[in-house]
């Protein structure tokens, strides 16, 4: 039997609607529960390495149905905690109120992390400077610094532009809790759309730092990058703090490790699935078990949860 994976962009228009549906769903939920549809809502920053796991899942579970929904953080929260779905792959944990919303439909969460996943920051090749610190990310975000100049390592001129997905991904999340004290993004930032996006206006425009997941600098289902030299953009190199003594580095699966470079972030998968052995359930232990795992640290630029070895190699770098 030929297993169907629908793969869906998710926009505001069909959220709101999604939303609205989930109590209609749970009115009626008989068919819910005998259903081996999976729907669950990715984080559009995983879309790359999540697409090829759904892709072995489903071969291995014929009788599985995968509906993947792509959308922001924001929108995959809001749609499992309505009861719209039921599984979701995101970089925090639910917190308590998200848990309170879920236990008014009688439903729990099992939450288990999967993988650390790294920010790139990426210039134009054209673009001279390299190199940058956290402090200097931070005044970027904060409106702080405004021009390349204000760089700790600037070797250019001009205003200096931060670009990003959209204002409801993980990525800004991130830079607001983690490098702005919680504080909304002030400056020259601006949102376009998609992580795709994002590499797209930065390839010919020297004055733009572009923010990406790690993982959609490789091509789809291509193999882990010892090295970004052959990449349409520059990836940047990066240190928590400037001096003589500070280490800058790229996000390889290494330095995530060690938690050398700086920009690291969990992922975790998400069920509220209260059946014992659902399609939902096994996608879940799937993915954090040794298959899934397997599948993380070989295919993609995240690094698993698992255990991994190191080993010195030579770079060039």
């Amino acid at each position: 039997m030929k297993k169907l994976v629908i793969s869906l962009l998710v926009v505001p228009a069909v959220l709101a609607t999604a939303s609205c549906g989930g109590g209609e769903k749970q009115q009626s939920g008989r068919e819910w529960l005998r259903s081996n549809d999976v729907t669950i809502a990715v984080d559009e920053t995983f879309r790359q390495i999540m697409s090829e796991a759904f892709d072995i899942f489903a071969s291995e579970h014929l009788e599985a149905t995968l509906r993947p929904l792509y959308c922001s953080e924001d929108s995959a929260l809001r749609l499992l905690c309505a009861d719209t779905l039921r599984a979701a792959v995101v970089t925090r944990m639910l917190s308590d109120n998200e848990k309170a919303l879920l236990a008014r439909h009688k439903l729990s969460a099992k939450q288990a992390l999967i993988a650390y996943d790294a920010f790139a920051l990426i210039t134009s090749r054209a673009c001279p400077d390299t190199l940058i610190t956290l402090d200097d990310l931070r005044g970027i975000v904060s409106g702080r610094i405004t021009r390349w100049e204000q760089l700790t390592n600037a070797k250019r001129s001009g205003e200096l532009r931060l670009v990003f997905d959209h204002s409801g991904s993980s990525t800004v999340r991130y830079m607001k809790d983690s490098l702005n004290a919680g504080r909304p993004l002030s400056g020259n930032i601006f949102a376009q759309g998609s992580n795709a996006a994002v590499i797209e206006a930065v390839k010919d425009n020297p004055d733009v730092i572009g923010v990406v997941g790690t993982d959609w600098l490789r091509s789809p289902k291509g193999p882990v990058l010892g090295n970004f030299s052959e990449l349409p953009v520059s990836v940047m190199k990066v240190a928590r703090k400037a001096g003589e003594d500070a280490f800058y580095c790229r996000p390889y699966q290494a330095y995530i490790a060690t938690a050398d470079y700086p920009l690291i972030r969990s992922v975790y998968v998400i069920t509220t699935d209260p059946r014992e052995r659902s399609q939902t359930k096994l996608l879940y232990f799937f993915l954090k078990g040794q298959k899934g795992q397997t599948l993380i640290c070989n295919s993609s630029q995240l690094l698993p949860n698992s255990p991994v070895q190191l080993k010195s190699v030579s770079i060039k770098d």
